[in-house]
């Protein structure tokens, strides 16, 4: 089986000690393909780093992470640009709104936001949204720039099912990792009821890792773990799963 993470970010300082193990060890349970968000400016070496380390199989975003948004938000946008006008991404993320973290600088998050959702547009790119306590504030402004080209995906998706009823409706995928395999998450009953066609699989490494090893770090290597119980609540084979999020992620990220 076929498997892609959609959203790791395998780049962090936690993976230090064994980053080359543990990009193998995603390999050999078949996941050929990771895709690193961006955080800021002081994460695009290490992450383009290990993009020339393993470039069949760790693809880099490009984008501007809510909770590191800062005053000088302007400047932050810019080396976005800059980036994107350089070379080959695969997409503009991670991007979105925090309100769990700290609420001071949510005019500059709203930017932020909607500005690198417009260089999406302008580059032809999907974008990763990250919407923790936000769900509905991004939905608004999705729709409020959405021209009926832009796609994307809501990473770690955690709303209602009326909310992910609409972003499917816009044509976005849900991003489900290790949360569902949470006994009191509820995601899973969400998603028991959600098509697979709108689903794609993402980690988070190194956070929120999958039951057995919640607490623990989590690796690209263990969504076949999230991608089981997707299979066991939504009664599938497991290669089913693998098939279809795999084809969607592709269509996603304009791998085909």
């Amino acid at each position: 089986m076929n498997w892609i993470d959609t959203h790791a970010h395998l780049y962090s300082d936690n993976f230090d000690s064994d980053r080359p193990e543990m990009v193998q060890r995603a390999i050999r349970q078949g996941v050929g393909t990771m895709l690193l968000p961006n955080i800021d400016e002081d994460s695009i070496g290490v992450m383009l780093a290990l993009e020339a380390a393993f470039p069949e199989h760790c693809l880099p975003m490009m984008g501007l992470h809510p909770v590191y948004v800062k005053e000088n938000v302007e400047e932050q946008l810019a080396i976005v640009r800059k980036w994107l006008e350089t070379r080959k991404f695969w997409g503009v993320g991670e991007i979105g709104l925090d309100f769990y973290w700290d609420k001071s600088l949510q005019e500059q998050q709203y930017h932020a936001f909607r500005s690198q959702i417009r260089m999406a547009l302008e580059f032809g790119l999907p974008i990763a949204i990250h919407s923790r306590e936000a769900t509905r504030a991004c939905i608004d402004v999705v729709k409020e720039l959405h021209d009926g080209r832009l796609t994307g995906v809501f990473h770690c998706f955690s709303g209602t099912l009326e909310e992910a009823e609409e972003i499917i409706g816009l044509g976005f995928y849900l991003g489900i990792g290790g949360v569902v395999t949470f006994k009191k998450s509820g995601l899973d009953a969400i998603v028991a009821q959600i098509p697979l066609e709108h689903i794609v699989l993402e980690t988070d490494a190194p956070y929120l890792a999958p039951v057995p090893y919640r607490g623990k770090r989590n690796e690209s290597s263990y969504i076949p773990l999230i991608a089981q119980t997707v299979a066991d609540v939504k009664n599938l084979k497991i290669e089913d799963v693998a098939s279809i999020t795999t084809a969607n992620a592709q269509q996603l990220f304009k791998m085909l």
